[in-house]
């Protein structure tokens, strides 16, 4: 699970990063995408981290199951370093540490258990956060720079958080017909869909940092929280702090692995571009007549050997 999800990280931030930035909240920025065989394939790894997840959180409380997926940045780190020749400073491996520090607490501390009914009320109320979600999505779509990622990161945590809190009881539904019939599954599918369409959004407001470390915190801690208020998710007597504290430890080292889990390679491109803009390599230019070699604009293109850029969706 926490592999999958490290690999969904990188491959959809990359693939997010290639397309045209959307400013609205537009469903269509999905099907655009989707047109990128880097986010399909991201996106496939990401599925299959949420069935391995949703059959985690039939037993498991979700305090430890949200905490393993937002593990997954550590994988995307790693998988960086050895893929994209990202750098490794040494903080990063200290908050890799940290990270297995964090996740090994809370397996000792994490008591199975099946999960409590959410009610009719939880049902109403996942409803309404769905809607809320979108509502506010729609504003902070026009967000740019930072602001902008910090904004639509938080929601699509929110998005996923709500997800998670949905499918903990499903996950204990007894026969196909019960899953199928349950109004949690197909709230599950519409938080993940808005989820997804915020978290594309945020990717693409130039801070994956911010972007992450957003929905990290907003998709962990409410969760957490409803999971062990709600949901009958259970700690072993006696540790308390242990759960507590690793819950913090790989919070936090998640929260600072944003910063090296960025996709570095842009700030590579940039760098190139920079440096052929200073030392633009010669080129042959074709032969002018007299006339129009005489031309002041002329002479600056052929000289300098510019042209004009070109844009890709």
């Amino acid at each position: 699970m926490i592999v999958a999800y490290g690999i969904a990280n990188l491959l959809q931030s990359v693939a997010a990063a290639r397309t045209t930035v959307q400013h609205t909240f537009d469903p269509g920025l999905l099907w655009r995408l989707a047109g990128h065989r880097t986010y399909l394939i991201g996106l496939g790894c990401q599925v299959a981290g949420f069935v391995l997840a949703f059959l985690a959180r039939r037993d498991l409380p979700l305090f430890l199951v949200q905490a393993s997926v937002a593990a997954g940045l550590g994988v995307t780190a790693v998988l960086g370093v050895i893929l994209l020749k990202w750098r490794l400073p040494v903080a990063e491996v200290v908050l890799l540490f940290l990270l297995v520090g964090g996740i090994t607490a809370l397996v000792l501390s994490a008591q199975p258990a099946p999960s409590k009914p959410l009610g009719m009320a939880g049902v109403i109320a996942l409803l309404g956060a769905l809607g809320a979600i979108a509502v506010l999505g729609v504003p902070a779509a026009r967000l740019q720079g930072v602001p902008g990622s910090v904004a639509l990161g938080a929601l699509a945590g929110l998005g996923f958080s709500a997800a998670a809190v949905a499918a903990r009881p499903l996950a204990s539904a007894s026969t196909w017909s019960a899953f199928l019939a349950d109004p949690l599954l197909y709230l599950l599918i519409g938080h993940s869909i808005v989820g997804q369409l915020l978290l594309g959004l945020a990717m693409q407001r130039g801070s994956t940092t911010a972007a992450v470390a957003a929905m990290d915190a907003a998709g962990a801690v409410p969760a957490a929280i409803i999971g062990l208020v709600l949901l009958n998710d259970k700690i072993w007597p006696g540790r308390e702090w242990l759960a507590g504290l690793g819950f913090l430890v790989t919070l936090a080292a998640v929260i600072g692995l944003t910063r090296y889990a960025e996709p570095q390679h842009h700030h590579a491109v940039a760098q190139e571009t920079a440096r052929a803009v200073r030392d633009p390599a010669p080129r042959q230019t074709p032969r002018l007549s007299p006339r129009v070699a005489e031309g002041p604009l002329s002479t600056q293109a052929a000289s300098t050997g510019l042209r004009r850029p070109i844009t890709r969706s």
